[in-house]
């Protein structure tokens, strides 16, 4: 996908091929910052309200201030999503610590580096949701705070490109003989007709698309739990999910060269597609958030 045309970089609005960083910000040098991932349907942000609140959650797990109250980072959305217009986007924004010497402690006083943009949305491909993707498992190898939304993702991107490598979508992982999430997802299992998936904690990113699932279970009786999901578990699941931002919700019908449910979505992936497709409908129109 292209660079976008323009960002938001520290207070301004900038040509993407202009923008620069210190090469100390802390971001660059450690990794010290988080970020957020937001779809934009039909020109509205797709549950701002509870990306704005991980974000929060994020940045005082980090012991980083918030550079923005909700007013501002509303106006900045508004203008990036202008860009595309009514078009389907996704927004990206980091903050870092920003720049300072070379320590690995907290700099005495120092600005938060705040960056920006908006892109089209890059749905799957449909023969992805038709026929469902293939995934690995791997250990989980990372840190025992996932739940940060961190810049920091080496291991995610290791162990995704491990599933790439192996001709797959997603690494499922697992720590403890228990799944965590996916490498850049989180993860549902289907068994007799209700939905799992693990809790929220220290190992997993809470993230929006999972919640929002979860959400639209319970409102239409869809019996649902947040569990501790073995290994084995995975392969005996009549279905299996991957869910985020901007994967929305994408079938799992092979791991580890085993079928799971016959090796084809099931029904009750169908199902949960019609009542998100109804949300992000009902979004459109300024009828959810």
């Amino acid at each position: 996908m292209a660079l976008p045309a323009r960002v938001y970089l520290n207070g301004e609005y900038l040509p993407a091929g202009s923008a620069r960083i210190s090469v100390f910000d802390r971001g660059f040098v450690f990794g010290d910052g988080v970020y957020e991932v937001i779809p934009v349907y039909g020109g509205r942000p797709f549950r701002l309200t509870h990306h704005l609140q991980r974000l929060d959650a994020s940045l005082a797990s980090v012991r980083i201030p918030n550079p923005l109250n909700p007013g501002q980072w509303h106006d900045i959305f508004r203008e990036l999503i202008a860009e595309h217009g009514a078009v389907d986007q996704s927004i990206y924004l980091e903050i870092t610590r920003g720049a300072a010497p070379r320590d690995h402690a907290f700099p005495a006083a120092v600005t938060p580096t705040v960056f920006a943009y908006s892109q089209p949305l890059a749905y799957p491909a449909p023969e992805q949701i038709r026929s469902g993707v293939h995934a690995i498992t791997v250990a989980d190898i990372r840190w025992t705070r996932c739940d940060i939304k961190a810049i920091a993702l080496l291991a995610n991107v290791l162990m995704r490109q491990t599933a790439v490598e192996s001709g797959c979508a997603e690494a499922i992982l697992i720590r403890d003989d228990r799944i965590t999430e996916g490498a850049a997802s989180n993860i549902f299992i289907v068994s007799g007709g209700s939905l799992a998936t693990p809790p929220k904690g220290p190992f997993i990113l809470p993230g929006i698309t999972r919640d929002l699932v979860i959400e639209l279970a319970r409102d239409h009786g869809i019996p649902c739990s947040e569990r501790d999901i073995l290994r084995s578990e995975l392969f005996a699941a009549d279905e299996v999910w991957m869910t985020s931002s901007t994967k929305e919700i994408l079938p799992i019908v092979r791991i580890d060269d085993r079928d799971i449910g016959g090796g084809r979505p099931g029904p009750a992936l169908q199902r949960m597609l019609e009542l998100y497709q109804d949300y992000k409908h009902a979004l459109r129109k300024g009828h959810a958030e």
